[in-house]
């Protein structure tokens, strides 16, 4: 499922009835239905949003407490932020047998997938936190919160032929948030919570390698006399872009104990041969499920009547994408508009033409 549901100016609740919050993560705030954990629908106004940030049953007591005290629009950023990191992942598998979907009426939205602690966990991880940074990064950048602006930090360099200016977006203070927020939810000592801790970093880190130094040029007659320069975020999809290319070299590993004792625990390459990880690589601890078929418990939609493109040998093409299952052509009429010019004055005047088209459907 894509979500393409935009928020309106304030959350919308939903009532939803008899539902397990085993699994009940914080990316429910992407959703455009956000569930109390007894099932009554909340109201949404800011007036009321202390109150019911209390009864969002699905965030940890630790993230409770760090947003809940805080204004309104922390939670729009959150909800923001999470919102473009599912449709980020979306975006980025479309073309995939995992196509990052989503499970309507459910606070589980990965489904069963991320019972599973496969690289597909590990993106998942990666590029929500990244989104978090990324949203709060920029809604301080525009004035939206009360506890961060502009990174002022930068000005205390010296560089030459330039002076910073302007509103650097200050990532380190949506690092932090994303750090406290995220990571709140993970136990230091388990393989899992290792697992999700590095791979939260790993998102973090992807944009602030990606920060972006934008210039103008000032002075008399249009000389560059004077450049004043600001960090400026980078877009998201080049942040999603560069996870995907991540999660592709994803490390396979395990947790060992350290020598200083064995409460304290890391990752290490699962076989010996293989390079350690460095924090900016995705981990994971479990192969990942089959997606060729359909799995009802654990929500695998399975390739069945995906569209394929048979002349692809990416992860599209029918061969990888249909599982060795063949594929069906469907031929149709269309029209669409062609040969348009434009007419003075203001007018763009189209013909119809009609054309055969193939769809090519996975058996």
């Amino acid at each position: 499922m894509e979500l393409l549901a935009r928020f309106p100016l304030f959350f919308v609740w939903s009532l939803l009835a008899l539902v397990d919050f085993a699994f009940a993560s914080w990316w429910n705030l992407g959703m455009p239905q956000i569930i109390s954990g007894n099932g009554v629908a909340l109201d949404g106004s800011p007036a009321s949003y202390k109150e019911n940030c209390d009864r969002l049953d699905f965030l940890a007591d630790k993230q409770k407490k760090q947003i809940c005290g805080m204004s309104e629009k922390v939670m729009a950023s959150l909800s923001h932020g999470a919102r473009i990191g599912i449709e980020e992942c979306q975006h980025q598998f479309r073309h995939s047998r995992w196509n990052c979907s989503t499970v309507e009426n459910s606070t589980d939205i990965f489904g069963g997938v991320m019972s599973v602690n496969s690289r597909e966990a590990s993106y998942i991880y990666a590029v929500s936190s990244a989104s978090v940074a990324w949203a709060i990064t920029r809604s301080c950048a525009k004035g939206e919160l009360n506890d961060c602006s502009c990174d002022n930090r930068v000005r205390k360099k010296t560089p030459k032929n330039w002076q910073w200016g302007g509103c650097s977006e200050d990532i380190h203070y949506g690092e932090k948030f994303s750090r406290e927020f995220i990571d709140a939810r993970e136990d230091r000592v388990d393989s899992v919570g290792l697992m999700n801790l590095h791979n939260n970093e790993a998102g973090r880190r992807a944009i602030r390698s990606r920060m972006q130094r934008v210039c103008k040029c000032h002075g008399m007659s249009g000389s560059c006399s004077v450049r004043v320069c600001w960090r400026k975020l980078p877009n998201f999809r080049i942040v999603g872009e560069a996870l995907t290319a991540r999660y592709d070299g994803a490390s396979h590993v395990k947790v060992v104990d350290r020598k200083r004792g064995k409460k304290m625990k890391k990752l290490r390459p699962y076989h010996p041969d293989m390079k350690k990880p460095n924090k900016t690589d995705l981990v994971y601890l479990d192969d990942s499920p089959d997606y060729c078929e359909s799995n009802e418990a654990m929500d695998i939609l399975g390739t069945h009547g995906r569209l394929c493109n048979r002349t692809s040998a990416g992860s599209d093409g029918c061969r990888l994408l249909c599982c060795g299952r063949g594929y069906q052509t469907r031929v149709f009429d269309t029209d669409e508009k062609c040969q348009c010019r434009f007419v003075w004055c203001c007018n763009v005047v189209c013909e119809t033409c009609h054309y055969k088209k193939e769809e090519h459907i996975c058996n």
